[in-house]
């Protein structure tokens, strides 16, 4: 390899770059095609919850802005 040129280096580990990246996104897909197909997603319980009451705890809110908009109209 030192018996190239500095730019037939820099072209050669320009393709091994391409090429090794393309590898690995290669086996990523691979290893994706792979994995075994589940009914459907089902998320997380803890998460539902802590968005279910954050949307409770809006809707109060929102609902007195409306009423205090709807007063000004």
């Amino acid at each position: 390899i030192s018996e190239l040129s500095a730019s037939s280096q820099t072209l050669l580990s320009g393709f091994l770059a391409v090429i090794s990246v393309n590898f690995m996104i290669g086996i990523y897909i691979f290893m994706a095609m792979r994995e075994p197909l589940h009914g459907e997603h089902k998320p997380d319980a803890s998460f539902l919850a802590q968005a279910k009451a954050s949307i409770n705890q809006s809707s109060p809110e929102i609902h007195s802005h409306l009423q205090d908009s709807k007063k000004e109209d």
